[in-house]
């Protein structure tokens, strides 16, 4: 039996079909978001099954997840963010006990029971400078490519400090800083300190382990930024971008084998 996670994001959707008995990852996609969430989300399924050979009546269960999640008509059920980033890292890092989550329009920080069920969690959903669209928006004020950033980032011999805790007054700074003379690097090895120092605000004597998860994880830098920042070490998930929906996936998979879903 297959069954398919959705993460209808605010910046992708994510879609992963997984084995219900073996729990074993069958495909996964990532495309763009847009205004018809529910189509994109379809056609992206439609198309991971068939490059698979999968009927649509052999997906025993779906499960939608993300900002759009009750925008997905095709799911049977709809879980939070919170719930399914959980069960995503806990199939893969059963030992973790911190979450961070950066995506491109907000942060969050999940701490762990030992079972590794949710004991409490804080969004930064209201400023863009903890999220990925700080990232974005410096990539095109430089007018480079984002997955560049990290290699520049990586050039850097003294990152500029970005004091600014607004993105809009953060994007002066950075046009004044340019326009000083310093160096493109420092200012994106700046940044990114900026965004991890904003993303550890959130918890303190965060406990370990810790997994980075989100796009902005696939940021190379990102997770040495935010190992400083915290103080400790951390961990990125294999996939970043697409443990949520594999945890909306693995709790379809428990939905058809009778097991709570929650």
């Amino acid at each position: 039996m297959i069954c398919a996670g959705i993460d209808a994001g605010s910046r992708t959707t994510k879609v992963v079909l997984l084995d219900a008995a073996s729990r074993r990852v069958v495909a996964a996609g990532v495309v763009d978001q847009g205004i018809e969430q529910d189509a994109l989300a379809d056609s992206l399924l439609e198309r991971l099954l068939q490059e698979q050979g999968i009927r649509r009546d052999e997906v025993g269960s779906i499960v939608a997840t993300g900002y759009g999640r009750k925008l997905i008509r095709t799911a049977n059920e709809t879980i939070t963010e919170i719930t399914c980033q959980a069960w995503g890292v806990r199939q893969a890092m059963p030992q973790a006990r911190t979450i961070i989550d950066i995506g491109g329009q907000d942060s969050k920080l999940l701490r762990l029971k030992a079972d590794g069920t949710v004991a409490e969690f804080v969004m930064n959903d209201r400023c863009a400078a903890g999220t990925g669209r700080f990232l974005e928006l410096l990539a095109a004020r430089l007018g480079v490519r984002l997955a560049s950033l990290g290699e520049m980032a990586g050039r850097s011999r003294t990152p500029a400090l970005i004091s600014s805790m607004c993105v809009v007054f953060a994007e002066t700074e950075i046009i004044g800083l340019l326009a000083s003379g310093v160096t493109t690097a420092d200012i994106v090895a700046g940044v990114q300190a900026s965004l991890a120092t904003r993303v550890a605000a959130m918890g303190r004597d965060v406990a370990p382990p810790i997994v980075l998860t989100g796009g902005v994880a696939l940021v190379p830098g990102m997770d040495a930024a935010l190992a400083t920042a915290l103080g400790q070490p951390l961990a990125v998930a294999a996939e970043p971008q697409l443990t949520c929906a594999f945890g909306a996936a693995v709790l379809a998979a428990r939905r058809v084998n009778g097991s709570p879903s929650r």
